[in-house]
């Protein structure tokens, strides 16, 4: 039985100043000293010099019309479907700096439906 692996979807939000404040002070913080990034998140920069930031499913929480990541800010989404499906895992917040401005997606693994004993 194969089960389906992980996908990612791009995330349609509104940024405010707020978070990209704090967005550029995790950065800098980031950039001084890796350990001064909170539990939960990781930092890193891609092959293009992107700044990437993940937040793991500790670290943020989703609610309806937001997403909220703990100690930087909240993110108003501008869809009304739900990000994942319902009983999905291993979520996880990705947020990317590009030269258009941040790109928000969310990565998770489905869950997994299994059809025992169907005749």
């Amino acid at each position: 039985m194969s089960h389906v692996k992980s996908r990612e979807v791009t995330l349609a939000v509104k940024i405010t100043d707020d978070l990209a404040t704090a967005l550029a002070t995790l950065r800098a913080a980031w950039q001084r000293d890796p350990a001064a990034v909170p539990k939960g998140l990781s930092c890193s920069e891609s092959k293009e010099g992107q700044f990437v930031l993940v937040a793991a499913e500790s670290a943020f929480v989703t609610l309806p019309g937001a997403c909220v990541i703990k100690g930087i800010g909240a993110i108003e989404l501008l869809c009304d479907e739900p990000a994942f499906e319902e009983g999905a895992n291993s979520k996880s917040l990705i947020l990317k700096a590009t030269d258009d401005g941040w790109r928000f997606s969310v990565k998770f693994v489905p869950p997994i439906v299994r059809e025992r004993n169907a005749k």
